[in-house]
């Protein structure tokens, strides 16, 4: 069985690299800054004593305040997996960059975020929409989409 590891234990050894980076973190999972968010999974990835090589999933939630982007990372290697969240604000663009250079199954789980909450990931190589036509109006996962 997969473990998972504890975001509070991960946040500890990351706030040396990463200073500012972490938001908030427990037991289930890690909180970081946007503009942290793509050197902290390159670097999960990378870091041999983690080895996040499986790009599980992303998806996001709305809180009306803002939106959090999630993210589920798996290590095939170590035989563990983690959560990692994001924060954007403001409903007119949202926005957090893109992992697509990261992980390439990345690519599609992005722009179904996009197509559906409206959240823009910066340096998507193909960031259109994937599920609903190109004049669609709105995102209809939202909770003010009407």
């Amino acid at each position: 069985m997969t473990v998972a590891l504890s975001g509070k234990d991960v946040a500890a050894r990351l706030e040396q690299r990463f200073p500012d980076a972490i938001i908030a973190s427990d037991e289930a999972d890690l909180l970081v800054e946007s503009g942290s968010l793509h050197d902290i999974i390159s670097h999960l990835k990378d870091a041999p004593e983690y080895k996040f090589n499986y790009f599980a999933n992303v998806t996001a939630v709305d809180y009306f305040d803002y939106f959090e982007v999630v993210y589920h990372l798996t290590s095939m290697e170590h035989n563990h997996k983690m959560v990692l969240k994001t924060r954007c604000y403001g409903r007119e663009n949202p926005s957090v960059p893109s992992v697509t250079d990261l992980y390439e199954g990345a690519n599609f789980q992005e722009r179904e975020v996009y197509d559906l909450m409206g959240i823009t990931f910066e340096g998507h190589p193909n960031l259109k929409r994937i599920l609903l036509w190109d004049g669609f109006e709105g995102h209809p996962l939202r909770k003010d989409y009407l």
